[in-house]
């Protein structure tokens, strides 16, 4: 329980500071008043002053928030103390663009980094291709003599082009007899071998890994940008199906975030950072969604008034701001429902 919890802290602590610190930076870049810097919500736990700025620690480790001087109605005018111009809604429309989508793009630079050094340092298995990389002893595929750098070709009749064809179709086979076609040296090898049913995994197991691949490190940095576009597509895609109520079971609240933080934390240094820079890439997709309250929601009104020229009331934006946090905690509390359900299940 102790090292999910301190994983969990680590994973939001980087997440919330970096993201966070995007926003204070280019405030501060843009000469915007801070008033206050905060890991956690709700209740204060500690507080230092440091200049304009009040640094923060709260009792709820599940986000953060820094406080701009005229981001809400309340402000607007500005404080007798400081001056108007330094308010948020008092800078241009692409300065306010600048300083909302600072923090989202923090968390993207930081997940492609962990991407990147995570190539660099582990490389990656070869799934675009069907090429053996290493075969296990006593399995099927020491059984039909498989080496190294063979590459199969047909199963069953079917042809394979890439490695995850090679499981889909040995779950597609009835019988336990399966034929198979590789390529050694250039030379077509025809050879037939039973795979039976594994009892501990539920599938056929063939017995074989596939090649590594390694990069250098202006190569791991490519391959980083790719995947994390893949990612991308995957997560939307993801969030889209939880929307329309396909799959709640794609959706982690702060509990679920927590385990499986202490999960990749037991799996080493490299898998903790990789599922970090998962974690930071998420964030930054969600606070790109143009919802109420989130940072996509407050760049929808800086863009409409970029292009008409025309700034909306922060009287009526500060409310639908609002209505839009509400709904946020009321999701939270669900999804942290959904979480609890999966633990006790």
């Amino acid at each position: 329980m102790f090292f999910t919890l301190v994983a969990f802290l680590t994973v939001i602590g980087i997440c919330v500071v970096s993201h966070e610190g995007g926003h204070f930076l280019a405030a501060k870049w843009r000469n915007v008043y801070v008033h206050e810097f905060s890991f956690g919500m709700g209740p204060l736990l500690v507080s230092k002053q440091k200049g304009e700025t009040r640094y923060s620690l709260r009792i709820f480790p599940v986000g953060g928030y820094v406080k701009l001087e005229g981001e809400d109605e309340s402000s607007e005018a500005g404080n007798s103390e400081i001056p108007c111009d330094r308010a948020l809604y008092a800078k241009k429309p692409w300065e306010r663009l600048v300083i909302l989508a600072a923090g989202i793009s923090v968390n993207f630079l930081l997940a492609w980094l962990l991407f990147g050094s995570y190539l660099f340092a582990n490389g990656t298995w070869d799934l675009k291709t069907a090429v053996v990389g290493k075969v296990m002893e006593g399995t099927p595929a020491a059984k039909i003599q498989l080496q190294s750098g063979d590459i199969i070709k047909k199963i069953n009749d079917m042809e394979i082009k890439q490695w995850t064809d090679i499981s889909k179709t040995l779950r597609s086979v009835s019988d336990n007899a399966v034929e198979f076609i590789y390529l050694r040296g250039g030379r077509e090898v025809r050879v037939k071998t039973d795979v039976p049913v594994s009892r501990k995994h539920g599938g056929r197991l063939l017995g074989i890994q596939p090649r590594e691949l390694r990069f250098s490190l202006i190569q791991s940095m490519s391959e980083a940008l790719r995947f994390a576009f893949r990612m991308s597509s995957d997560i939307f895609s993801s969030l889209g199906r939880v929307l329309l109520g396909r799959n709640k079971e794609e959706i982690s609240g702060p509990l679920g975030i927590a385990v499986m933080s202490g999960e990749a934390a037991k799996q080493g240094l490299w898998n903790f950072l990789m599922f970090l820079g998962l974690i930071n890439l998420n964030l930054g997709l969600v606070n790109l969604l143009p919802f109420p309250a989130l940072d996509g929601g407050r760049i929808v009104f800086a863009f409409a008034e970029l292009v008409t020229g025309r700034k909306v009331s922060a009287k009526f934006e500060g409310t639908v701001h609002y209505a839009g946090f509400v709904l946020l905690l009321l999701f939270i509390v669900y999804v942290t429902g959904l979480d609890i359900l999966r633990l006790v299940r």
